[in-house]
């Protein structure tokens, strides 16, 4: 089996491990220059809001065969065991408060997309059937006859037909070389402008939705604790505030996260409605000033001043793309999407990369159960990995108002608390919170949304229950007395389907408890 990779990000380089990992010829493609290389600029121009990572990713290159890799990744990361809310008392003193992600104690982690990915990539490099190509662009797809077209440069520089490159004195020509290469499998690991996707589309009926939410981002940095004005109350270890949380600065609607890095900095980001940013563009002094109404402590705390007004005006502001698309194959020639090719969702829930990691392990599954019969492969994964991709879409869009609203909501941190509860308290009762169930477990996100809603519905009846229980109870001890006190035999109740029965037999037991 020959296999193409285009994109050479986590998702890619995991896919092609996997292949390689089954002795397939394996070709990996990738337009930006080496990712290991720290002058490569990501096609964002931004590092990008810092990545968790949680048992579905984990999982994902455990099952890659390759025994040191997890020990490897897990090396370079900080255990986040919770969100640290930030917000102001009554009196205009700045308040941190915990809130755990586990009432077992479980935590996700916080790991740089560079460092992850140089880990994956030198994994690969160290393998015979790997052939990795930088700054190779894809141009074009021919799933019927199984050819690919790529134009091809050298560290941004065309190259000549031999592969050297071009003389700087001499013209360049008007386009890079463009080499024409054969695959059995593409995979189209090539982000939310996937190119695979869209040559994809040219021979199949692909249902496809991309949205744009009203909200921008735009990336700060908080140094660390020794370059701090005043570092926050949790602040350890060198790190401004707490290392080991996800940090929260909730507003009605906009929200300030930071999450930590390895090295002491910690990667922020400020989500906020286009108009606001807008009015930030058009007046430096509104920046500090919505900081410090909406976001306590962080200026002149964590960031200063003149740090917070260069890095708006340098850092670009950025829209956040959802994005369902339907099927996520094309067969029988030998195309799949993955990641946020098939699947780009917003940030809110950490699942983005998780989510594509665990592309990999569910399609590779899939492969290996139907060695013999490829294409039946590729339509049982996209049977069962769609639902799943919309699912995590939705309720990573959905966990936007939890994270800037709800954890600030006495409705929601209730729900919470009987949910941990009833997990910890009552196993067998198979409660566990919708958070858990994403994050810490591998349980397909359709059959986590199906759990979620019944566990819904039986705490609601529950609610219901326990709040008219005073008065049915109260209703039947009448009922009771009233056949005591008259012994004309039980009270007619209108309204059918034996209710009268039902009050008069629950009066007669409260009535047997006090007598």
């Amino acid at each position: 089996m020959k296999c193409v990779v285009i994109g050479a990000g986590p998702v890619g380089a995991l896919a092609a491990l996997y292949a390689a990992r089954r002795g397939w010829d394996v070709e990996v493609y990738e337009l930006r220059g080496d990712l290991r290389d720290a002058s490569t600029v990501p096609l964002n121009f931004t590092k990008s809001i810092n990545l968790a990572l949680s048992e579905r990713g984990i999982n994902a290159m455990r099952k890659s065969d390759s025994p040191k890799l997890v020990d490897a990744v897990l090396s370079e990361t900080i255990p986040m065991h919770g969100r640290m809310i930030h917000s102001q008392d009554k009196k205009g003193n700045v308040t941190e408060e915990s809130q755990l992600y586990d009432v077992h104690g479980r935590f996700i982690r916080a790991v740089d997309r560079a460092n992850l990915n140089k880990v994956l990539l030198d994994e690969l490099e160290g393998l015979p059937n790997v052939k990795l190509f930088f700054h190779h662009k894809l141009t074009g797809v021919d799933f019927k006859v199984k050819k690919a077209w790529l134009e091809r440069k050298t560290n941004g520089s065309p190259q000549t037909a031999d592969g050297a490159q071009a003389n700087q004195n001499q013209q360049p020509p008007a386009r890079p070389q463009e080499i024409e290469i054969n695959f059995e499998l593409i995979l189209g690991c090539d982000g939310a402008h996937s190119s695979v996707r869209y040559h994809m589309m040219k021979y199949l009926r692909m249902d496809y939705a991309q949205t744009y939410i009203d909200t921008l981002w735009c990336e700060f940095t908080i140094p660390p604790a020794k370059d701090a004005s005043q570092p926050s109350p949790s602040a350890a270890e060198g790190f401004a505030t707490s290392p080991n949380h996800l940090h929260i600065w909730p507003s009605d609607d906009k929200m300030f996260i930071a999450i930590p890095s390895t090295d002491k900095t910690f990667t922020c980001t400020l989500f906020a409605p286009a108009a606001t940013f807008a009015e930030l563009e058009s007046s430096e002094d509104s920046l500090q000033t919505i900081f410090n109404e909406n976001f306590p402590g962080v200026v002149p705390g964590l960031i200063s001043p003149s740090a917070l007004h260069s890095q708006f005006t340098t850092n670009p502001h950025l829209p956040l793309i959802s994005i369902k698309c339907s099927p996520h194959i094309y067969s029988p020639g030998g195309g799949v999407i993955l990641g946020d090719a098939a699947h780009a969702m917003l940030p809110f829930y950490g699942q983005g990369m998780n989510a594509g990691l665990e592309d990999v392990r569910v399609l590779f599954s899939h492969l290996d159960a139907n060695a013999a019969d490829p294409q039946a492969a590729l339509e049982s994964y996209t049977a069962e990995r769609v639902p799943d991709a919309h699912t995590i879409n939705d309720l990573a869009s959905a966990n936007y108002w939890e994270m800037h609203s709800g954890v600030r909501s006495p409705l929601y941190l209730a729900r919470k608390t009987v949910e941990e509860f009833l997990s910890d308290k009552l196993p067998s009762s198979g409660f566990r919170t919708q958070y858990a169930r994403v994050s810490f477990s591998n349980q397909r996100y359709s059959e986590v949304r199906e759990a979620v809603q019944k566990q819904s519905t039986i705490l609601l009846r529950g609610i219901v229950g326990t709040a008219l229980l005073p008065f049915v109870s109260s209703a039947a001890w009448w009922i009771w007395r009233w056949n005591r006190a008259t012994g004309t035999g039980r009270v007619a109740v209108k309204g059918g389907f034996g209710l009268g029965t039902w009050l008069t037999g629950l009066g007669e037991r409260i009535g047997r408890i006090f007598t």
